[in-house]
């Protein structure tokens, strides 16, 4: 996986998460969701991305996707338990998961930077 491979998978959680809120079918379930090592990007960090671990941007990225995570179980166990879960609440740009979201993306892209650079 490449940088840019990286933010894709990543933003692609964003989708996944406004699909389920509209419908909670259990096809997503929290405690694996909350864990960061089992997406693409998590798998990527905890592995091929760790010859990066150097880089300053590495720990941002590996705290901010951790806390990514815990924001979209959070979604997710909120929409199982029948709460009302607007999209904008959960998802929009002041929520925890918009400002994780945000961190791990800048984090990746601060990470390429420095890797062509390199």
């Amino acid at each position: 996986m490449d940088f840019d491979q990286a933010i894709v998978a990543h933003s692609a959680w964003k989708l996944k998460l406004a699909a389920y809120i509209r419908k909670p079918d259990g096809s997503l379930n929290s405690v694996d969701v909350g864990a960061d090592n089992k997406c693409a990007l998590g798998q990527w960090i905890y592995g091929e991305g760790s010859k990066y671990s150097s880089f300053p941007e590495f720990g941002v990225l590996k705290s901010e996707h951790a806390r990514f995570h815990v924001a979209a179980a959070d979604i997710i166990k909120k929409a199982d338990s029948g709460q009302q879960v607007t999209e904008d609440f959960a998802l929009g740009s002041k929520s925890a998961f918009a400002e994780a979201s945000g961190r791990v993306v800048t984090a990746i892209m601060k990470m390429k930077r420095n890797a062509t650079a390199a």
